[in-house]
Formats: structure tokens, sequence, C-alpha cells
């Protein structure tokens, strides 16, 4: 490779010429990537045993000899690109969008808070890119945690000026199986996640917003 390739240019140098260890013709390796800048979050994979965008790690600056790996959370389509469809089922179910009630003129925004401002636009970086919950160690394959890219995404939408109309129905779903419930409180996600978007603090934040419409719901009977 030449100085300062990632992962990326690796693989596609590779595609260009595959060959196995005995220089017999192969298959070319399957991945995904796009942006090449860590926005779009298509790249990820596990390399050295860690989560991480494949487009942002340095040859130069992993150890030797370089192990990639699909993320195992995962149905693997082929070699290191894996259907992440589940983490957008996950963002349908929390309705992580904001409503419209029409087309006609609604004069301009509500002015929102700098405060507000400052934590929404952290939120907003994520890019759906599977880290947090390749980590996590209660998402796996055979169960329907919605994980913390979407319980985060909730709390986005819970607290924008639009969008929190529905707050109430994307606690709901966070009350039910896979919700926040079933969350352990491990914290790997928040380590893991390449934005460095503060998926805990929106954990919590949810968790207390779920204990305020459970309670609610309650003296509602």
């Amino acid at each position: 490779h030449v100085p300062n390739s990632n992962v990326i240019s690796c693989l596609m140098d590779i595609q260009a010429n595959p060959e196995n260890s005995k220089g017999e013709k192969v298959a070319p390796v399957v991945w995904e990537c796009n942006c090449l800048e860590e926005v779009c979050g298509s790249c990820t994979m596990v390399i050295n045993r860690k989560v991480r965008q494949s487009c942002s790690a340095l040859v130069d600056q992993l150890e030797k000899p370089i192990t990639l790996e699909p993320m195992s959370k995962f149905p693997v389509i082929r070699d290191l690109a894996v259907d992440r469809s589940r983490m957008f089922g996950a963002l349908k179910k929390v309705q992580a969008w904001v409503t419209a009630d029409g087309y006609h003129d609604l004069g301009p925004g509500i002015r929102e808070p700098q405060n507000h401002q400052e934590i929404a636009y952290k939120l907003s970086e994520c890019m759906t890119c599977g880290c947090c919950v390749e980590a996590c160690p209660q998402y796996s394959l055979n169960n329907n945690f919605l994980g913390a890219a979407a319980i985060s995404q909730s709390r986005l939408f819970n607290m924008h000026p639009t969008a929190k109309n529905i707050a109430d129905e994307r606690l709901d779903t966070l009350m039910q199986e896979g919700g926040i419930a079933d969350c352990g409180n491990a914290q790997n996600c928040v380590e893991a996640c390449p934005k460095s978007i503060p998926l805990t603090e929106s954990i919590a934040e949810i968790g207390r917003q779920v204990s305020g419409k459970l309670w609610s719901n309650i003296f509602q009977a």
C-alpha cells in the first residue's frame, strides 16, 4: 500500500486484481462504501476486533496483520457487506421523522434555545452505521432490542418543535418489548460511536420520559 492509505483504498486495490495467497484468481471481495468521509456510515466493519468506519482506518496506524470481519449483529450478505435493514426498521418503529400536517404556509418556525440547538445538532449526526449496536451486548440477531441509535433518535425528535407532537406514540413504542427496558447500561455504545454522540445521555433522558409516560398512563387508566 501507499502511505496514508485507508482500508477502503486497499480493498479497492485488491478488487482490481483479486488473487489468493497462491496467486490464483478469485472473486473480488464485497464491501460497502460511499462518502469516504465518515459521514454515510455504510463502510462499517470490524477491524482488528474493533468495530469502526473503514474509510477513516489508516493502514499505517493499524496493528499488523490487519483482520477484517463483517459486523456480527446483522445478516451477512457476502464477505464484508451486511444487511442493516433492522436499524432502519427500528427508526420506523419509533417514527423518527417530522410529521407534516399539510402544505399550507405555517409561518416562521419556533425559535429554539441555543442549548437545544447544540444538543439536536449532535444527535442529528447519527449515520445509522451500526457501531453502537455491534458493540452492545444486549443487541443480537435473536432479539428485537431497538438499540441505542433508535433510542437517541427518539430523543432528537421528541425535542423537535413539530415532531414532538407524536412524542407519546414514540414513548409507547419504547415501553414495549425491545424498548428502553432492554438496555443493560453497558455503555459500550457511546465508546464505539464514531461521531461521539452522547448515547448514554439519550438513553437516560428517554428512560425519564418513558417513566413519566408510564405513570401518566396509570393515573389515566
